[in-house]
């Protein structure tokens, strides 16, 4: 690491030791200047709190970098678009003209396939995202974030992929890629859901199995199949490993084994998903294959169930019984808005363990046979759930479902642990031998945790975490002292 001189440092005007100096550059906009201050991020001189400081300020900018290296790309690929012949123009006919990708992977020392992936993301930010392109400059995104927007735009029209890509500009910096992806996919089922439908017409007209080899005697098999069905083969498997003794298993080996059993050792043939055909087709009595709601539902009947409310309605067909705390065995559970189950607007619905899905595929879900339908009230302000319906179980078994169904995920940021796989923390621990002086046992001090981020909270010296019973946001401090947030999962989106 090369020596950063006090001369040099003194003339940003900036902090003094690597410590500061990385604190300083963690939220700094990345520059040449600040660029030219990065030695001093000695590895050595800086304190645990100090290193972590450092990689934020080196991921910043890194995205700064990789912006401007996407502008080149995209310069040299306007350089071969003005240089290809007047006559060819179409795209099979340019690709035999244009070897910009040759030289690029060879400068870089790449694959072919590397390379033209280079250049089609820095052409499309460059031509179409300009927005997400200056704030991967600025460092508020990584590359991928960026990378997310271009693959999952690349399906729109311009115009309706420029409206994505401004509806997210203010949620990025504060996402993960993976949460980028899921809010990308969000979006783009609600500004243009017709398309949406269509696509997914279209590709679960090309569902497949799959099987490939793996090493040492072992392979991959499964199926590209419709999420829904994906789901409720998945609920079906957990329902099954889940009357397997343990024989020494751990659980991913029970619903491995699992799964084998259902299929090799099925003995009704004739047996079916409720609700599904085998085609993927809904079964009869169900919507229509525009995934319209059937005239039988009358926005103007409450039923004894009290279904008719303003607020989400989470359905899917329970294959099993219910196990002890509440938790349903087997359950497709799907999360869609009142008036898009009526038919009256066409924004995304949820599938649980998934992400979002077409109104059509949450229709197809809610009117199939065998659908129980639950009530969700959730607060307008945030979206967070506030309370379950109905309250059929006894109180700890009502608490446990409804801190299950209102944290979603496990409370730590960026896990997507599903919450029913989580243990319940209290968030002030419980006192075991003075109950009234600890914390209650109330959703408001009830959190989903998975059993590592949970040992983590417990165990571990340093790591803290708080819940603001408002918002329903948890803040964990790390024993760096970085603060990180997790907002509660919002039933509005």
């Amino acid at each position: 690491m090369v020596d950063m001189t006090e001369e040099t440092t003194s003339e940003l005007n900036g902090p003094g030791t690597p410590d500061e100096w990385a604190a300083y550059l963690a939220t700094a906009a990345p520059g040449p200047e600040t660029a030219a201050v990065l030695p001093v991020l000695d590895a050595e001189k800086l304190s645990r709190t100090g290193r972590i400081d450092a990689l934020k300020a080196l991921e910043r900018h890194t995205g700064w970098i990789q912006a401007h290296q996407a502008q080149i790309l995209a310069a040299l690929e306007a350089d071969a678009d003005a240089e290809l012949p007047a006559a060819v123009r179409e795209r099979d006919a340019e690709a035999a003209w244009n070897f910009t990708c040759e030289e690029v992977a060879c400068a870089l020392k790449l694959s072919g396939t590397t390379a033209a992936k280079r250049l089609e993301v820095a052409r499309e930010l460059d031509r179409h995202y300009p927005t997400t392109l200056g704030m991967l400059e600025r460092g508020e995104i990584c590359y991928m974030q960026a990378v997310a927007v271009t693959e999952a735009c690349a399906v729109l029209d311009p115009e309706v992929a420029g409206q994505v890509e401004a509806v997210l500009v203010e949620k990025m910096p504060g996402l993960a890629t993976g949460q980028t992806r899921r809010a990308l996919s969000r979006e783009i089922l609600r500004a243009d859901p017709h398309g949406a439908e269509q696509r997914h017409q279209a590709r679960k007209r090309e569902r497949q199995m799959v099987h490939y080899p793996k090493d040492d005697g072992m392979a991959l098999w499964g199926a590209t199949l419709p999420a829904e069905q994906a789901a409720a083969m998945n609920a079906a498997v957990d329902a099954h490993a889940g009357t397997l003794p343990d024989e020494g298993r751990t659980l991913e080996q029970k619903r491995v084994d699992a799964l084998v059993d259902l299929v090799l050792n099925r003995t009704d043939p004739g047996a079916a998903t409720p609700g599904v055909r085998p085609s993927g087709e809904p079964a009869s009595g169900g919507p229509t294959p525009s995934g319209s709601a059937p005239d039988r539902l009358d926005p103007d009947r409450s039923g004894p169930s009290g279904l008719i409310t303003s607020g989400p309605i989470t359905s899917g067909p329970i294959t099993s019984g219910t196990t002890a705390g509440g938790r349903s065995a087997a359950v497709v559970q799907v999360t869609v808005p009142l008036d898009v189950l009526i038919g009256d607007n066409d924004d995304p619905a949820q599938l649980k363990g998934y992400g979002p899905i077409t109104a059509g595929q949450a229709r197809r879900i809610a009117f199939a046979k065998g659908t129980v339908w639950h009530r969700l009230i959730i607060e307008p302000k945030t979206g967070m759930l506030i309370k379950t319906d109905p309250t059929t179980y006894k109180p700890t078994a009502e608490t446990e479902r409804h801190v299950i169904a209102r944290d979603a995920y496990c409370t730590f940021p960026a896990c997507r642990m599903p919450a029913r796989r989580c243990d319940l923390d209290h968030v002030e621990p419980f006192n075991h031998h003075d109950p009234a002086a600890g914390g209650q046992t109330v959703p408001e001090n009830l959190g989903a945790l998975c059993r590592r981020h949970h040992r983590m909270k417990t165990h571990h010296p340093g790591w803290a975490v708080k819940r603001d019973s408002r918002t329903g946001t948890t803040t964990w401090t790390a024993p760096t002292g970085h603060r990180y947030t997790n907002r509660p999962h919002d039933y509005r989106h």
